[in-house]
């Protein structure tokens, strides 16, 4: 099947070329946009008439004149000083829509890129040994949705999950559970994923507090942990059978914590530092040689003109330290290694925190100079703002203590479970089937609070608001799509035929056109590494579809052609917001 051409670039094509007639010589952009005053609005022929030297109205007119109407188009109009008034015919978009319907993969016309590319996208980033917090919550989140919309667009996208595997603090935990072998026995698996993840987690936080009271209080112990790290980074056979069994059991931990946030994580693509760990030496030494790199008091350094601390002198990206050992930079620059080089990389994306922006400014610029990237690879930083509490500050307990990403989700879960419950006025739902729903509901609710927010933006964490059925909630987008199963049920099994022929409402157009620009926002939304641009749709398109539904009767309508053709405009609405929540990693339950 041929790609669907939108609306929007038809009528562009058509008023581009009417522009190419009048000034052949000049690169005519219509400067299309959705309007109030009509179904588009051209603003270029201003600044082409400036250029050009001539009346903007007389300019316009002339263009008008070049436009053939009938098909697409249904009229033209001049406006003020110059503008274009542009009205679509309604069969048009009624063909459109149907087009889009009957695409025989489900796309709903979505193009797949004509270029596509490897995007390497690092998210998802738990520490092994520790808790997942709240703080962990955006980057799984966002990287989740980029990764499908990514995918959908045609990318080839390789996940990598960079968790915190290494480090000093491994010897004191290898160490503790050498001499103490039985503390991270794990029961048999029950096959309940959540319960095994929370036993994993207790094991692995008793022991870390064992193990950091003994530290503290035992000198001689803290020197056999001291001499456990050189065992762990020289790769001593004990001690890394010990570490592997903290990362075993961290991962059983993850995996439930994933589960519950409704993500696949797959253990192929969990690479963290430790599996940089070879490189890293090599990596200090293609620095050094290349001159990228320079030694300062002991330490492999790279400085940088434009970056300075508050005294004025230049902050350095150190690489590797005096005594021999490695940061994070140099993991972070042999994890860019990789991915250009063996993971043949076109863009690597990194779903980081914002606070960390300047540590990866000086890892990029620092891969730059030693040319692993340039015009053909590009690292770029997802930067993700703090999630806040009601307060406005950084979410916290009441004891001031981070908030365990676990808890979190259950509450919100419990939450929907009860809105869910509270809708179910006649008792049509099972409770297993109330439990599954809430499930669906709260961490959809969860999920799209953070989406439909900039993600270079704060945002605040109020379960209240995410669970509501008003505004601009998940919530209010799953009920919109369950209402409208609930009238293709009752209209029958088939699927409703599209009928060019009739007339459309002014509530029918307005869906209509909205529904046309579904491909072009998630194009955009992908390129433009902005998920939230997604989900401002699927909320204008809920909107739409209420008003649609609350003018435009349906079962009822005048006509059987006019019944059957605003039931085809429920299931592809239904349809796109089923497909667009899916891009962010949100169910859309058929009964609500």
């Amino acid at each position: 099947m041929a790609p669907v051409t939108s609306l929007t670039a038809s009528v562009h094509q058509r008023l581009a070329s009417a522009l190419s007639a009048v000034l052949p010589e000049t690169d005519a952009d219509p400067l299309l946009r959705r309007s109030d005053r009509a179904d588009y609005q051209a603003n270029g022929i201003l600044a082409l008439a400036k250029k050009a030297k001539t009346n903007p109205r007389d300019l316009a007119a002339q263009v008008v004149a070049q436009v053939t109407t009938g098909d697409v188009i249904k009229e033209v109009e001049v406006s003020g000083p110059g503008f274009l008034n542009i009205t679509i015919a309604d069969r048009a978009i009624t063909e459109n829509l149907a087009a889009r319907a009957a695409d025989p993969e489900g796309r709903l016309g979505v193009p797949f890129a004509e270029h596509p590319g490897t995007t390497v996208i690092d998210y998802a980033q738990p520490n092994v040994a520790k808790e997942m917090h709240v703080g962990h919550l955006r980057s799984a989140v966002i990287g989740d949705a980029m990764v499908k919309l990514l995918e959908f667009t045609g990318e080839n996208v390789v996940r990598r999950h960079h968790i915190g595997d290494w480090g000093t603090q491994f010897g004191m935990l290898i160490q503790y559970l050498d001499e103490h072998p039985h503390e991270l026995d794990h029961k048999a698996d029950t096959g309940d994923t959540a319960a095994s993840g929370q036993e994993a987690m207790s094991n692995l936080d008793r022991l870390y507090k064992a193990a950091r009271k003994l530290f503290d209080s035992d000198e001689e112990f803290k020197t056999r942990a001291r001499r456990r790290v050189v065992d762990l980074q020289a790769g001593e056979p004990r001690t890394r059978e010990l570490w592997q069994r903290f990362v075993d059991e961290s991962k059983i931990y993850f995996y439930s914590v994933f589960e519950k946030l409704d993500m696949e994580i797959r253990d192929e693509d969990i690479v963290g530092e430790s599996g940089y760990n070879d490189m890293l030496a090599e990596t200090c030494r293609l620095l050094e040689e290349a001159g990228v790199a320079v030694r300062s008091e002991g330490a492999l350094c790279v400085f940088f003109d434009d970056i300075k601390g508050p005294d004025g002198k230049p902050v350095p990206l150190i690489v590797q330290k005096s005594d021999g050992g490695y940061g994070y930079a140099a993991t972070d620059l042999s994890a860019i290694r990789d991915r250009v080089f063996n993971l043949k990389a076109n863009t690597i994306l990194y779903v980081v925190d914002a606070r960390q922006a300047l540590h990866f400014r000086m890892v990029f610029e620092t891969a730059r100079r030693a040319g692993w990237l340039g015009d053909d690879v590009k690292a770029h930083q997802l930067a993700f703002g703090t999630v806040l509490g009601k307060d406005g500050k950084p979410f916290k307990t009441r004891e001031g203590e981070t908030v365990r990403l676990v808890d979190l989700l259950d509450e919100a879960i419990d939450r929907a479970t009860a809105v869910v419950r509270e809708k179910d006025t006649q008792g049509q739902l099972s409770e297993e089937e109330i439990a599954e729903r809430g499930a669906q509901v709260g961490i959809g609710a969860v999920k799209y609070a953070d989406l439909s927010t900039s993600a270079s933006r704060d945002y605040k964490f109020d379960l209240d608001q995410m669970v509501s059925l008003n505004g601009d909630t998940s919530v209010y987008l799953q009920y919109a799509y369950a209402r409208i199963q609930s009238i293709l049920r009752k209209a029958g099994d088939h699927r409703p035929a599209a009928h060019p022929e009739l007339e459309l409402a002014e509530a029918e157009r307005a869906l209509g056109l909205h529904l046309d620009a579904f491909a072009e926002t998630v194009h955009e939304a992908a390129a433009e590494y902005a998920p939230h641009k997604l989900a401002a749709y699927l909320y204008q398109l809920a909107t739409l579809y209420t008003g649609f539904y609350d003018k435009c009767p349906v079962l009822k309508a005048e006509s059987p052609a006019q019944v059957e053709n605003r039931l085809f405009l429920c299931d592809i609405t239904a349809r796109t917001l089923h497909q667009g929540m899916a891009l962010l990693g949100i169910r859309t339950p058929e009964r609500l």
